[in-house]
């Protein structure tokens, strides 16, 4: 892939990606659902599975076509990275991973201090779902509808641990302490222990520009409504050099991730659990180069904002909370 340099906008061109201002959110969604075909090889009858989970919502989508304004569209990301969409999506494939986790656009999961590649048990998505470089990625979906899109291609929501190793560049022991027992407790608890790695990002040190980060709320967002705030991200893998020491991209902007906290050993994703725990909600989003919301760097555990259990049917949804699915290997 041959980067062009890269030029900043402070403000947005007020482009919508694939010709969402004459499109509903439905007829995207369909377009979507055509790409995941088309460039993942999704099966018709994991689409069939994908597509009514899609449709018990009014709200899941790559945001509200009537107010989001993407900073850029596929082709112009493409551009800027010396390719068409087709050849940029191309040149995101290795083989290599693809026969360790089983399909494109996954990379594996271990310790580089101790394991190889080969040697990993769990996969993780490059990109936010649908996992597709170059598309924008899926807000307005609840802890739950994650869970049930993951689960919909053989996949589940990753455990805190799990997205924090993605993003740090190692995926250590799982390290929750059970006997606290409630979510705030054992969120202080695992961040005073990582205390020393807060200015530790997928990237490293924090840079502006580099990841996802450039883009603006839209005016007058009201604090979170659907009809106020548009999803003014980026097509996924814009930003190249925004990714972990594992290959983890846009883990640091676009959209923030639903990750599940397990409160015992039994609601563990990584363990097989179903039930699951409490939401954790991981990341930064497209505003971060001028609006710092809130504290974050790699292994940081979030306040339990807008908390439920995961599977609950009422959990949290937003303009900008996305998320990324994992798979078991070997």
């Amino acid at each position: 892939m041959r980067y062009l340099t890269l030029v900043f906008v402070t403000i947005l061109s007020g482009v919508m990606g694939a010709g969402a201002g004459a499109q509903s959110l439905a007829e995207l969604n369909e377009e979507m659902f055509q790409q995941m075909r088309d460039v993942r090889g999704v099966s018709n009858a994991e689409i069939q599975r994908i597509r009514r989970i899609f449709e018990g919502s009014s709200y899941i989508g790559q945001g509200n076509p009537a107010v989001t304004r993407h900073p850029m569209t596929p082709e112009e990301a493409a551009a800027r990275l010396g390719g068409s969409v087709a050849q940029v999506q191309a040149s995101y494939r290795n083989a290599r991973f693809e026969r360790i986790c089983g399909g494109p656009y996954m990379v594996p999961l271990y310790d580089p201090a101790t394991e190889s590649p080969e040697d990993a048990t769990t996969c993780v998505d490059m990109f936010e779902y649908p996992n597709i470089p170059m598309v924008y990625p899926v807000v307005w979906v609840r802890a739950n509808e994650a869970h049930q899109l993951c689960a919909a291609e053989g996949g589940r929501m990753g455990d805190a641990h799990e997205w924090e190793g993605a993003a740090a560049g190692a995926l250590l022991e799982p390290d929750y302490r059970f006997d606290i027992g409630n979510p705030q407790g054992m969120r202080a608890w695992h961040n005073q222990q990582w205390a020393n790695t807060r200015n530790q990002y997928s990237i490293g040190q924090w840079r502006a520009g580099v990841c996802a980060t450039g883009s603006r709320k839209t005016p007058g967002c009201n604090g979170g409504s659907f009809t106020g705030c548009g999803s003014n991200t980026y097509p996924a893998g814009s930003f190249p050099q925004c990714q972990s020491p594992l290959g983890v991209y846009d883990i640091d902007g676009n959209v923030a991730e639903h990750m599940n906290l397990p409160l015992n050993e039994s609601q563990m994703a990584s363990r097989g659990s179903t039930t699951l725990g409490v939401t954790e909600m991981k990341g930064s989003w497209f505003i971060w180069d001028t609006v710092r919301a809130h504290e974050h760097w790699a292994r940081w555990r979030a306040p339990f904002w807008h908390g439920s259990r995961v599977m609950s049917p009422a959990s949290h949804r937003n303009y900008h909370l996305g998320f990324r699915c994992f798979r078991d290997v070997n």
